[in-house]
């Protein structure tokens, strides 16, 4: 027998030292370990600077929560390593690539208070190694495992275990070997740090080793279990077959048997369509009995979770209070009051019958009108679910009625799909941009929303997916348009249009205070601050920086202010941060002084808009206020609102050839053609010799020749142009027009005399010639046009002469004198009457 030697554990604390702190997250360094880090906080960086200017020794701690990005002392672990850096680098995105090894274990005494980075007062902690036949045992039997686990684990080198063989130092050995685990956890990695026993450590690694290699061989069981299960013709199902083993393993799987269950549970409560239970039987009874990851398998699961999540019979219960509707509309709303009306009348007539088999509601307006948030204030109106279904660009039929079940990757329509994301079966649905619909060899998906939309048919609607019936009528559909003449024929038949023009400038200042800019103040983070808009400055941005007969652009351009404001104020104040971003020392009182002196207060003037957004983009008015010979304002509708259009015409010696340029489509050049031949057939009425145009040629243009034209409402316009170029009288530049002519010179009625109104307003103009027959369309223009302008409705083109020419001299006076006896004038309509 012999006396056991027996070292006790001996740990011993060094003398206090000041070191600069390097705050780590996710990482734990530990003694003895190379490693390198990327360092991108300012404050890290300073650190490392002073490191590296002292004597290149660092604390290392890591942090308590990885995503904090400014950590006070509270959130870093006081154990931590003392390194040394071995080598900087400082890369050009303004971060430091350092690699430090570890040396010590030490404890941090002290936060030292400094601004610019940590610095803490730490102590080195030493231990000696003890040795006995207990320890002797346990560094054995740590190495036995650590052996088991490299032969496991094909990813560690081999050479690792000759490396960790030569090493005698208990301390240095657990630190090494805890490098090559990497699965441990920080937690766990902190604990091993601040372990100072070493065969507590060596005792905590075994634990993590055998965890390991418990994993690994449970790894090594399902490869094998899966390689047997697999045939050569199964290989591309190896992911899948894996997952499977895993699943058995953790005995979370039955074979699909708790689906098959979860599924007859839903069949049983739903109160599915006698058709559609009895599909859903026969394809859950298919399903029992298939392999559970076959390909079948698959398509009947997707199909019956399609058809059972569907909302049979789920409806929501209607709000019939018209008056909350109308407070709604109103306040989402400014302006669009027949538009409101009839949605109101619409809205009524179905509470009372409770439902409705008539057209379906069509909004028509260009873009930016509110069409699409009218149909949202409609469906809260109804307290109904709301879903968009969009139709720009759908070619194929298959996208309303679904694919077929044989074919890959089917899947049902919009139609059913909208029903199973609102969750009720009679929700408020937007088929958005109805008039972008196309077509292709795949068939027409306008004929198939015929179906969708006719309250006669859509009770049994059929998708091709679930190829069962499923009652639509309870929905409410609604339709988008920007123009009428893209909606298909029988499409257009089934809905009822209600027109949204464009909106004035007063109604654009009104839409603009009440919501665009509270709206934009809170997207851009201004709701503390004071940034306030002067009408002034709301109309020169419409007027001189918008062109449009929605408010969308107009929105932008407000947005573009605000974005300007904040850059102008940061740049004015570089060093002001957040309050989320102060410094941990700054006190609560401090903050709130820091967070007052940054608040923004800003009055956006009229003269203060160039500054934002830079010079004019668009002029008032497209004509000139000066009268003209050959210069003609005309009026043109846009699917995107009004426009003024303005034709010359100019002769020049010639043989009596005529040129139409500006890119104008046949419509207008058949317009040239009539007008023309009308001056020609009235040329000694108008003083003119009947072989004047032989030796002219009549050059007609219009301007921005560029863009196409065209359109049924341009004759009126070029025939006048053409009398003032051959007879040499001016045009009143203060008066547009708009209406088609015949050979006979009778004026014929056109389309969008709201829009053109609306656009002459925009120009400045005072009068509008227009058709006889379009009177009736003046009861839908606003009161402030009808005020603004002077209308005059004519019957022939006589009468537009008379009210477009300027008639000075005798021989004008007689040569008009001629015309009103021709025609019997009819003078302007008074506009006190039309608003009243």
């Amino acid at each position: 027998m012999f006396e056991e030697k027996k070292k006790q554990s001996h740990t011993s604390t060094s003398k206090s030292e000041t070191l600069p702190l390097l705050p780590l997250r996710d990482i734990v360094v530990f003694p003895s370990s190379v490693m390198p880090l990327f360092v991108g906080r300012e404050k890290s960086i300073k650190a490392l600077d002073l490191a590296m200017s002292q004597d290149k020794k660092i604390m290392l701690s890591a942090q308590k929560e990885a995503k904090s990005n400014n950590p006070s002392s509270k959130d870093i672990f006081l154990n931590g390593t003392i390194a040394n850096i071995l080598q900087l680098l400082k890369l050009p995105d303004g971060t430091v690539k350092v690699l430090v090894e570890g040396k010590s274990r030490a404890k941090i005494r002290k936060f030292i208070n400094n601004d610019e980075m940590f610095i803490v007062e730490t102590s080195e902690e030493k231990h000696e190694n003890f040795t006995s036949p207990e320890n002797e045992a346990l560094v054995r039997t740590v190495r036995m495992a650590f052996d088991n686990y490299i032969r496991l684990n094909k990813r560690t080198p081999p050479e690792v275990l000759i490396s960790i063989s030569q090493i005698e130092d208990q301390n240095k050995l657990t630190d090494t070997l805890i490098s090559h685990l990497p699965n441990i956890k920080l937690n766990d990695r902190q604990k091993l740090l601040e372990e100072f026993d070493s065969n507590k450590r060596l005792e905590i690694i075994y634990q993590h080793i055998q965890s390991e290699i418990e994993i690994m061989k449970t790894e090594k069981k399902i490869r094998a279990r899966v390689k047997r299960q697999m045939e050569k013709t199964q290989k591309e199902y190896y992911l899948n077959e894996q997952m499977t083993a895993i699943q058995k393993e953790l005995g979370d799987r039955d074979d699909g048997k708790s689906e098959i269950k979860e599924m007859e549970k839903l069949l049983e409560n739903k109160s599915l369509s006698e058709e559609a239970r009895e599909k859903a039987g026969k394809e859950l009874k298919k399903l029992k009995y298939m392999p559970a990851m076959s390909a079948e398998a698959t398509v009947v699961r997707n199909y019956l979770d399609t058809l059972l999540t569907l909302p049979w019979g789920v409806y929501t219960k209607d709000n019939k209070d018209i008056n909350h509707a109308e407070d709604i509309l109103n306040r989402d709303h400014f302006g669009l009051e027949k538009v409101k009306d009839r949605i109101l009348e619409y809205l009524s007539i179905k509470n009372m019958v409770n439902e409705i088999k008539g057209p379906i509601l069509c909004l028509v307006g260009p873009p930016g009108v509110g069409k699409t948030s009218l149909v949202k204030s409609i469906a809260e109106a109804l307290d109904r679910n709301f879903v968009k279904i969009a139709l720009g660009g759908v070619k194929d039929q298959a996208e309303i009625r679904g694919h077929r079940k044989t074919y890959i990757g089917s899947m049902p329509g919009k139609i059913i799909s909208s029903l199973k994301k609102a969750g009720s079966a009679n929700p408020v649905i937007l088929l958005d941009e109805i008039d972008k619909l196309s077509m292709d060899h795949r068939g027409d998906p306008s004929a198939a929303l015929l179906e969708v939309l006719d309250p006669e048919q859509n009770v049994c609607f059929n998708d091709h997916y679930l190829d069962v019936d499923f009652d639509l009528s309870k929905c409410l559909f609604v339709a988008t348009a920007n123009s009428v003449e893209g909606i298909p024929g029988p499409l257009l038949d089934r809905t009822e249009l209600i027109r949204l023009s464009g909106y004035t400038e007063i109604e654009k200042l009104n839409i603009a205070q009440r919501f665009l800019i509270p709206k934009q103040l809170r997207e851009n983070g201004f709701t503390k601050h004071k940034v306030n808009y002067e009408e002034s400055a709301i109309l020169e941005i419409v007027r001189y920086y918008t062109k449009e007969a929605g408010v969308r652009n107009l929105e932008r351009e407000v947005s573009s202010v605000l974005r300007k404001i904040a850059r102008k104020h940061m740049k004015k104040n570089p060093s002001k941060k957040s309050l989320a971003n102060q410094k941990s020392m700054t006190t609560e009182k401090e903050s709130k002084a820091q967070s007052k002196s940054f608040l923004i207060s800003e009055t956006v003037e009229q003269k203060s808009v160039f500054e934002y957004l830079g010079p004019r983009k668009y002029r008032i008015s497209e004509h000139s206020n000066k009268a003209q010979i050959g210069v003609c304002t005309g009026l043109a509708w846009t699917p995107y609102g009004g426009e003024i259009l303005v034709i010359e015409v100019a002769t020049l010696p010639g043989k009596g050839k005529l040129i139409i340029t500006g890119k104008l489509g046949e419509t207008m050049q058949e317009s040239a053609h009539a007008a023309l031949s009308y001056v020609r057939s009235r040329a000694k009425f108008l003083g003119l010799d009947n072989s004047f145009y032989h030796s002219l040629d009549i050059h007609i243009h219009v301007p921005e020749g560029a863009i196409p034209k065209d359109g049924p409402s341009a004759g009126l316009c070029i025939c006048t142009a053409l009398t003032s170029a051959f007879t040499k009288r001016p045009i009143d530049q203060n008066v547009a027009m708009t209406g088609e002519i015949t050979l006979l010179g009778r004026s014929l009625p056109i389309g969008g005399l709201k829009e053109k109104s609306l656009a002459a307003h925009r120009a400045g103009i005072k009068k509008i010639i227009f058709p006889q027959d379009n009177i009736k369309d003046l009861s839908d223009l606003p009161k402030t046009i009808l005020k603004d302008l002077d209308f005059i409705p004519v019957s022939h083109m006589d009468e537009v002469l008379i009210h477009s020419l300027l008639w000075t001299g005798k021989e004008n006076d007689k040569l008009k004198q001629k015309l009103k006896k021709n025609v019997k004038e009819i003078s302007p309509i008074s506009s006190l009457n039309l608003a009243q």
